[in-house]
């Protein structure tokens, strides 16, 4: 285990540093934006609610289609390779607002968000799992997992104090930094890990003591059409991959339902994202550093239950008990918040807050023992697209319910409803993870690439 995590200490810091960066600008963004598009400070205008919500889908919409070809063509061109694209781009945003913050500024940050972010968005955290599943076996896996998740927590546990202390502007300048040295750090420091010599050598032992049969049982990184000319190879790749995936869902029982629980999960978080923090502005008057704080508070928790509370709980009750405790945590916090009487409700609830980060951990390790080494990218990357689907559909419900409930035209006194709700979808998530069994199969590489085969 120790020599598997020392390897992986170059992704390990590769996701602090793009984390940091990225949590950097969670406890000003809000203030950015209202100040931005609202008549003043204190105004919780809609407006800055739909804008919030229509950037989720539009994002959510292009990593949805995205995150499937970046597994899988991290599997083919490697990890390193595919990795550099989306953090050379995650550096444009917070440039934009370090320079200036005015409206139009605003809009042209909130734009190029946007566009970045259907590349950017959850890239770099699909390729680590990707990288972690393939370098770490067996029981370990998922300690590596809450390894991975708490790192990221820890980053936005020091991105949350920087920001609390830093003036608006400096804090996206120091993002843009933090991004532009994460990318150079990979670039230098990162091994690619594709141990290309362990598969030729496996493959050929395939070949030499199995019969004819068993040549589509290889790894699909492996193409299907050997001897068709290289460009047609990377459109049957590409084709041939969604069949993968498809093939995998219909066998893998197992990967359909957390696939299933990955969406119930994303939706109830992007609804957070689009409630919970103009709940609490137009709540209680929650400001720039009372974000921060309460941030603070939740990623301190959050760390110390990933890297410490995690891998003894999965070791002792199994990952699925795990996933379906996580889902349960989830709905009771924010069932609690929903109703929050005073300003240190939200406070106080942060000790359900190690619910939400076991969630992920728990399916990215459920779901990369359906498949073998060669084919992870794929499984992350599917499971990431998953996600980004809940992120489309979320803000469809939970920003105009947000914005009803918050302004003077609700239907009934309770601000609080729209949260209400999203406990609601992690309680549906929690009935759905008690169905899957905690079992541990075997790969399924010969049955999707068989499948994949006959089709071809």
């Amino acid at each position: 285990m120790e020599d598997g995590i020392g390897g992986l200490r170059h992704m390990l810091a590769t996701v602090f540093l793009s984390a940091f960066a990225g949590f950097m600008v969670v406890p000003v963004i809000t203030d950015v934006t209202v100040a931005a598009v609202c008549s003043g400070p204190d105004d919780s205008c809609s407006l800055a609610v739909y804008l919030t919500g229509f950037q989720q889908v539009a994002i959510g919409m292009g990593t949805m289609i995205m995150m499937p070809v970046i597994g899988n063509l991290s599997d083919r061109y490697g990890i390193k390779t595919i990795l550099t694209l989306p953090m050379c781009l995650s550096i444009v945003p917070p440039v934009i607002l370090g320079y200036r913050r005015d409206t139009k500024f605003f809009y042209v940050f909130y734009i190029s968000k946007i566009l970045t972010s259907m590349v950017c968005e959850g890239t770099v955290d699909c390729l680590a799992y990707a990288y972690v599943a393939v370098n770490i076996h067996g029981s370990t896996r998922i300690s590596a997992f809450g390894i991975l998740a708490g790192i990221k927590t820890i980053a936005g546990l020091f991105g949350t104090l920087v920001a609390r202390f830093l003036p608006i502007a400096l804090t996206f300048q120091v993002s843009a930094i933090s991004f532009f040295v994460g990318l150079v750090y990979m670039r230098v420091f990162l091994k690619e890990n594709l141990k290309a010599d362990e598969d030729d050598d496996h493959h050929h032992g395939t070949y030499h003591q199995e019969d004819h049969d068993s040549i589509n049982t290889t790894m699909l990184a492996e193409p299907i059409l050997n001897d068709t000319p290289i460009k047609t190879q990377v459109f049957q790749k590409k084709y041939s991959s969604l069949k993968d995936m498809i093939s995998l869902m219909k066998t893998s029982t197992i990967f359909f339902q957390a696939l299933v629980v990955t969406f119930f999960s994303s939706f109830s978080d992007s609804g957070m994202e689009s409630a919970f923090l103009y709940f609490l502005k137009a709540r209680f008057g929650f400001d720039k550093k009372q974000f921060a704080d309460l941030l603070l508070l939740i990623t301190i928790v959050g760390s110390i239950s990933q890297l410490f509370v995690l891998p003894r709980f999965a070791s002792a009750i199994g990952e699925c008990k795990l996933l379906s405790t996580g889902l349960f945590m989830e709905f009771i916090n924010m069932a609690i918040v929903s109703v929050s009487w005073a300003p240190w409700v939200p406070y106080l609830t942060t000790v359900f807050v190690p619910g939400a980060l076991f969630v992920m951990p728990s399916v990215c390790g459920i779901a990369s023992r359906q498949v073998g080494p060669g084919e992870q990218g794929k499984v992350q990357g599917c499971i990431s697209g998953v996600r980004s689907f809940g992120k489309v559909v979320a803000p469809f419900v939970f920003s105009p319910l947000t914005a009803l409930f918050l302004s003077k035209n609700a239907p009934f006194y309770f601000p609080g409803f729209s949260l209400l709700c999203i406990s609601l979808s992690s309680l549906i998530g929690f009935f759905q993870s008690l169905l899957i069994k905690d079992v541990h199969t075997p790969p399924l590489n010969k049955a999707i690439n068989k499948t994949s085969g006959d089709e071809v």
